[in-house]
């Protein structure tokens, strides 16, 4: 049985071009182990700094961590990305989301009806071709959400889908997988 490979290399802050070694080593420092993603991200510096300044400029926006979470759940399902489903299941706990609040997430949907409010605005954005019907977005803001957290899920919605993006691309392993730490040891 052949293991899953990613087509990009996945690098570390040793192999990884100069311009992105100082987030790599700072993700390293703070995270452990470095994730499949960011060491192939790793590999285009402008990407790589353009995603975690957007990332991190969310991360102290209006939006909770877990409503950030949720979306994420409700994206990555959506776009079916097997590598940030693995991951959100481990984050999403971590931001307080019981199993049942992965799952209904998982399908846009909440047991707290103003997070369920958000995640249909965020179901319309990704499946509609055109502006989210407006009934959407007033019910959104009815439960309780302001236009800067509004906008700020749909920002999340744009980082989330940038990163289901380049996993998909690179047909990323899923951390912690066989392939990922043979990738990790030939580093």
């Amino acid at each position: 049985m052949k293991t899953k490979e990613s087509r990009f290399q996945v690098h570390d802050e040793l192999t990884a071009p100069e311009r992105s070694a100082p987030v790599l080593k700072g993700a390293v420092s703070s995270g452990g182990q470095l994730p499949n993603f960011l060491g192939v991200l790793g590999g285009a510096p402008a990407a790589l700094r353009a995603y975690a300044r957007f990332r991190s400029e969310l991360r102290h926006g209006s939006l909770s961590w877990a409503t950030a979470q949720r979306i994420a759940l409700a994206v990555a399902e959506h776009q079916g990305s097997e590598y940030a489903l693995a991951t959100l299941q481990r984050t999403a706990r971590d931001a307080g989301l019981g199993l049942d609040e992965i799952a209904l997430a998982r399908e846009f949907d909440s047991r707290d009806d103003r997070e369920m409010m958000l995640l249909r605005f965020v179901k319309s954005l990704l499946e509609s071709e055109g502006p989210p019907p407006l009934h959407v977005l007033e019910e959104a803001r009815e439960a309780g959400w302001t236009d800067e957290q509004i906008l700020e899920a749909v920002a999340q919605v744009a980082l989330d889908s940038f990163g289901n993006l380049v996993t998909r691309a690179a047909d990323l392993p899923v951390d912690g997988s066989p392939e990922g730490s043979r990738l990790l040891q030939a580093a």
